[in-house]
């Protein structure tokens, strides 16, 4: 009889508008999921992603903070990890030295590497000017994919990435793939740049991100694809609200199948 009770309520629940109370069936009655979302750079990926974590309980991963972090202690400790200076002895004895860590802090989650917290450093642009050459290196992406599994092998966790739905994840339950207009993209990352206080041309900025998606796209070793699986949110010209609505609405329909 309970499991016949718990049944209805699910049945109820698959029909039911994403409230509060239904998010707390979300949470606490059905299964956990693991959620990937892939997609190109300045898309929206990690606010979609973290508020999503948020609303459902799950663990938020950003892995492009990981990859950042490796891509700043290259910089600081003078790696050469670039295509014409590589030394694989150098960064493997590089990655060997770098631990990664996600912490709540009185401003949120934080990235801290070694230690220190370097949520900020790692979203400067000297550093996003260099994350893509660091990440197409195959030896960087089997240490963070390794550490991305072991995040997520318990379930309840959101990853936000390029490869987490074709690479990390590819069973994942979940997956979708986040894209939207260029110069869109670039307006958006040109915005918070200015409230952080940094100043960059919009020209600068249109090509960094299409650079990045060059280099993403193209490289050898687990490139940006959409997973052929994948819910595509073309987010161009919908708010964060609305593509959080959409994310709900998928997640909802993945853990609550109607019967």
């Amino acid at each position: 009889m309970a499991v016949f009770i718990e049944q209805v309520k699910l049945n109820i629940l698959s029909k039911l508008p994403l409230t509060a109370s239904s998010l707390f069936y979300l949470r606490t009655i059905v299964k956990k999921i693991i959620i990937a979302v892939d997609g190109f750079s300045s898309c929206g990926k990690s606010t979609m992603a973290r508020a999503l974590a948020a609303k459902l309980g799950y663990l938020y991963i950003d892995t492009g903070a990981m990859y950042r972090a490796v891509a700043l202690y290259f910089l600081r400790n003078d790696v050469p990890y670039k295509v014409d200076e590589r030394n694989d002895m150098a960064v493997a004895d590089a990655i060997a030295h770098v631990k990664i860590e996600f912490r709540e802090t009185p401003s949120g989650k934080a990235t801290f590497l070694n230690g220190e917290n370097v949520e900020e450093e790692i979203r400067q642009m000297f550093v996003a000017k260099q994350v893509s050459k660091v990440s197409t290196i195959s030896a960087v992406r089997r240490f963070l994919v390794k550490q991305q599994q072991a995040l997520g092998k318990d379930k309840g966790v959101v990853m936000d990435g390029r490869d987490i739905g074709t690479v990390v994840f590819p069973d994942a339950e979940l997956k979708i793939f986040m894209t939207a207009d260029p110069k869109i993209r670039a307006e958006r990352r040109l915005l918070e740049l200015k409230s952080k206080g940094m100043e960059m041309s919009f020209e600068e900025v249109i090509h960094n991100l299409t650079e990045r998606d060059r280099i993403d796209s193209s490289r050898a070793d687990s490139p940006l694809r959409q997973a052929e699986d994948a819910i595509v949110i073309d987010n161009s010209h919908i708010t964060p609200e609305e593509q959080l609505d959409l994310a709900l609405d998928f997640t909802q329909k993945i853990r609550i199948p109607n019967n």
